[in-house]
């Protein structure tokens, strides 16, 4: 595997400077990569995970449909009994080039990303090309832990207790902390006792590469007041360097911990390049007993004797419901679609979103150097010793949670994440990371460009409990079209997400005047962003402006099938997960969740994973 890794590493070779339009960049790095991929399979390892179905092999005990966190934990967790299952992914296997953590942004650009984008909205997205926010996704066998930046956080008890409280039993804290310590095999140093475990599928570990900044922060940090914790451990709020999903320094995806290690259990069909275009479900007895999906440009049928688990995530698994019948009756009627079960399925989406703009200019040479991830000693230490800057989460070294001074939330609940990134926009000199946000070359060339040549860090912080909510559509019954996505950010009346904003701005600049930062000549860029110049640098509504035009999302989209109890006009599924009116039909992964978490959603997708498993099995055995 890491004799592989370097070929293909080398044949990838370094990525070539392009000052083209997005488009033009995507097409190229889409190319290139599909070059490298074709390459880097003849090294490969065979697997089975594409191998037909035989004409005896249409029926199975369960349909797991998407193999991201939550699918392939289920898969595997089911297949562990005599049951047979088929797991059904439209992406393709991804190759060891995905493995290599600093590299996640890249793949943002290829056939491994759903490359969905936000429908334009009024007053938002303002220095983003056509004034469309990208909403990536993965599309890949292992879903978008294939393409995520890998930052494992599990969330606030007080986000399961509140999950639970709002009708939902069987998901508090108590709870679900099981199931967040089956899966994981947690190597990180500094850890709270009691709250991990090893030897789980799913690789958690230190960051084995740190930039002298990230220490910088760490410590500027806790001068400022905010102690040093173990964010998945006992407490939250605090400051921490950044806990991976890696093992060995090298990516650990659904794909890698899940399903590659049972992908010859003779019970388990895994099959790639197969788009589920419907549930199937008797429209007399309402009950599920199949799928319809499209392999090789032919359409085939599955037929599931237990049940059918959608866990396609939070755009697919509501968009193949709607396409299946089950929907706002209203919408699926203008399209055309017979209605089976009338409910709000997309009706609301809420999102984690963050800030672009605060960067922060040293005279030391501490922050990420891009040459150093391009030389050939840094692919030996990741292939020889499992470290070195290729480990980087494409700059990611440390995460601080805190509550700003305008949070209404009477307990001590963190309103806010700011992640550290020891580099910004500027550090690949405007090749890929900015791309990946869309934004456009006035903005860029004014802001992050005279920074190209300059040492620089950025602190993003993460809006963690939006009041503000979107929803998404179908565009048509056409399964091979997109649905249509709306933010709607910023829209929440009394305009705390926007205040909420402003707060942690200045909550970064504390941070950046304590004694740690400025003996490294720490200063802020204050160069206004093109359309802001009209108001006053740092003034509150300077930082309103800049928030409409370069704010992203950090896509850890939720409730997209919200769980509820009945009496809940939002919900889609109960609290054991079953689809209402429904039956031999769930969904699980994080359209379910029913409130924004104090999160990045991978994690909490696995845990969901786990638990859907045990309630499946609790049921049929």
């Amino acid at each position: 595997m890491l004799r592989c890794l370097l070929i293909t590493s080398l044949l990838f070779g370094p990525l070539p400077v392009s000052s083209e339009p997005v488009d033009v960049v995507l097409e190229q790095a889409k190319t290139k990569y599909d070059t490298a991929n074709k390459r880097a399979k003849r090294f490969i390892q065979a697997t089975n995970y594409n191998e037909p179905l035989r004409d005896t092999d249409y029926s199975f005990d369960f349909i797991v449909v998407g193999s991201g966190s939550a699918g392939s934990v289920i898969a595997n967790r089911l297949s562990e009994k005599n049951w047979t299952v088929l797991l059904l992914e439209v992406g393709e296997e991804a190759t060891v080039l995905t493995d290599i953590p600093v590299m996640a942004p890249l793949f943002q650009f290829t056939n491994l990303n759903w490359n969905y984008l936000m429908e334009k909205q009024d007053n938002m997205c303002l220095g983003l090309v056509d004034q469309r926010m990208a909403w990536p996704r993965g599309r890949a066998l292992g879903g978008t832990t294939i393409i995520n930046y890998m930052i494992h956080v599990r969330g606030n008890r007080r986000d399961y207790n509140r999950w639970a409280n709002m009708g939902n039993p069987g998901w508090s804290y108590r709870d679900v902390f099981q199931y967040f310590i089956k899966s994981e095999d947690f190597l990180v140093q500094r850890q709270d006792p009691g709250y991990h475990s090893t030897g789980g599928y799913l690789g958690v570990q230190d960051v084995p590469f740190r930039t002298e900044s990230v220490h910088a922060f760490v410590q500027a940090a806790q001068e400022a007041g905010h102690q040093y914790v173990d964010y998945n451990g006992k407490r939250q709020m605090g400051v921490s360097y950044v806990q991976a999903t890696t093992r060995r320094g090298l990516r650990s995806s659904a794909e890698e911990a899940f399903l590659r290690p049972i992908q010859h259990r003779r019970n388990l069909k895994i099959l790639t390049k197969s788009r589920v275009t419907k549930v199937l479900i008797d429209p007399n007895s309402r009950q599920a007993y199949g799928v319809q999906y499209v392999k090789d440009r032919k359409y085939h049928t599955a037929i599931a004797s237990k049940e059918v688990i959608l866990s396609a995530g939070a755009f697919n698994s509501p968009q193949l419901l709607m396409l299946s019948g089950v929907g706002p009756r209203q919408h699926l009627e203008d399209l055309g679609i017979p209605v089976l079960q009338d409910l709000p399925v997309g009706r609301k989406l809420y999102d984690h979103i963050t800030f672009l703009g605060l960067t922060f200019t040293v005279d030391q040479p501490i922050v990420s150097d891009q040459s150093v991830i391009e030389r050939i000693d840094s692919f030996l230490r990741l292939v020889l010793n499992g470290d070195g800057p290729l480990t980087s989460l494409g700059g990611v070294e440390a995460l601080l949670y805190f509550k700003t001074n305008v949070s209404t939330d009477p307990a001590p609940y963190p309103d806010m994440e700011l992640i550290f990134i020891s580099g910004g926009m500027h550090t690949d000199k405007g090749q890929y990371y900015r791309k990946t946000f869309r934004i456009t070359d006035e903005i860029y060339n004014a802001v992050w460009k005279p920074l190209e040549d300059k040492y620089a860090f950025s602190v993003l912080p993460m809006l963690v409990h939006p009041k503000s909510y979107g929803h998404l559509e179908l565009k048509s019954k056409n399964p091979y079209q997109w649905p249509k996505f709306y933010g709607n950010f910023f829209t929440d009346p009394g305009n705390y997400d926007v205040k909420t904003f402003i707060a942690a701005i200045r909550e970064v600049q504390r941070i950046v005047q304590t004694p740690t930062f400025q003996k490294y000549g720490a200063q802020q860029v204050k160069t206004p962003i093109p359309g802001c110049e009209h108001l006053i640098f740092d003034s509150d509504e300077y930082w309103e402006c800049a928030l409409r035009h370069v704010t992203a999302t950090l896509h850890h989209q939720v409730a997209t099938c919200k769980m509820g109890p009945k009496t809940d006009p939002e919900a889609v599924v109960d609290n054991e997960l079953r689809v209402y009116g429904i039956s031999n039909l769930r969904v699980a992964d994080t359209s379910v969740i029913p409130l924004p978490l104090t999160a990045h959603t991978n994690v909490p997708a696995y845990m969901i994973g786990e638990k859907a498993a045990d309630l499946i099995n609790k049921y049929w055995t």
